[in-house]
């Protein structure tokens, strides 16, 4: 296995572990990249108020990403889960008294 392919493999699961980290990436980058865009158009504003509205916009959506995650990983971690142990004690616990 070469260096890329372990690295692949490791943002691969990363992903899985995470999966709102690479929407939020995506959205920063998507942001970023549309403000830039539209910056030949932005009309009377000043370049600062163009950039720090971009960067706001930007971190906006980064930040509610991650929320977002917690509150994912929250649910399976204290609601999907403990319903599962449950469900396969149950099942455990039926079998023994067969």
């Amino acid at each position: 296995m070469s260096a890329y392919d372990e690295e692949e493999s490791k943002f691969m699961r990363k992903v899985k572990e995470n999966p709102f980290v690479p929407i939020g990436m995506a959205g920063f980058f998507s942001i970023v990249g549309y403000r830039l865009y539209k910056l030949k158009s932005r009309g009377d504003m000043k370049m600062s108020v163009h950039l720090i509205h971009m960067r706001v916009m930007a971190q906006g959506f980064v930040v509610g990403a991650m929320t977002i995650g917690v509150i994912y990983s929250m649910y399976k971690d204290y609601i999907v889960k403990p319903r599962e142990e449950l469900k396969a004690l149950q099942q455990q616990t039926a079998v023994q008294h067969k």
